[in-house]
């Protein structure tokens, strides 16, 4: 059953717009079928932890230098703003060579902490519990992805359900830019109006793809009381947990 919001608001699903027939679901993925924190928190640390023993120099640099870094890279290479891998490396590279590393030695050391990196942050498999829901729902619409990381979908269990899993780079922009929503759209063969986009950040997921034509879901776990965005760009229903899509079917 489908509750309005002048129904209970505790219910596992709020209703702020009707929804109209879809007939592909796509998924946010950090955050949204996973808590994505750890798993970043572990990549980082075995990442660096592998930097600092082959390149002691980058002891030297706080998490905030690196951070700099990165910024000061984005302002020159605004492309990089789209490209979390890509972004990475740079940064990477740039920092070891101005803490006195040679560009060659810059650039390998780079590419070990950023294979490192990639190794860790895709070090995972899905909660059995969130394939079992995701399974039902391939039973009745074709399920995509549509994520701003850089998560390998194919080691944490989701080539099994999903058609495909779009990241941003290579001049496709992050959400809420409309790149990805519109790129599966048409890799999907349907209107915009058809994808039901389903995500926990407010902005990213729920404006963007509304910004999209899309319709979506808004999984707030936290049970937060207000979406606070503006009427039009208001999420279609909200839930607190991913299995009470089921109910949609």
């Amino acid at each position: 059953m489908v509750h309005t919001l002048a129904q209970q608001t505790q219910a596992d699903i709020v209703q702020y717009q009707r929804l109209q027939p879809f007939k592909a679901i796509s998924f946010d993925l950090d955050d949204t079928l996973y808590d994505n924190k750890p798993i970043i928190s572990k990549a980082v640390a075995e990442s660096f932890s592998l930097l600092h023993s082959k390149y002691p120099k980058s002891s030297r640099w706080t998490a905030t230098d690196w951070q700099h870094c990165k910024l000061a890279l984005q302002t020159q290479q605004p492309e990089l703003v789209h490209d979390t891998s890509a972004a990475r490396y740079a940064m990477l590279r740039q920092g070891l060579m101005q803490l006195g590393y040679s560009e060659m030695d810059a650039s390998h050391g780079a590419q070990a902490e950023l294979d490192c990196f990639q190794h860790y942050r895709s070090d995972f498999t899905i909660a059995q519990d969130i394939l079992i829901t995701l399974n039902t729902l391939k039973q009745h619409f074709t399920l995509v992805g549509i994520t701003n990381g850089n998560v390998d979908a194919s080691r944490i269990g989701l080539d099994a359900v999903m058609q495909f899993v779009l990241h941003p780079g290579y001049g496709v922009k992050m959400k809420p830019a409309a790149d990805m929503f519109d790129l599966a759209c048409k890799q999907l063969a349907i209107k915009p109006s058809e994808l039901l986009h389903v995500g926990d950040h407010p902005n990213s997921d729920i404006v963007g793809a509304k910004t999209a034509g899309c319709q979506t879901v808004w999984l707030n776990p936290c049970q937060q009381k207000k979406h606070k965005s503006p009427a039009s760009l208001l999420p279609h229903i909200a839930i607190n947990q991913l299995s009470s899509l089921v109910s949609l079917i």
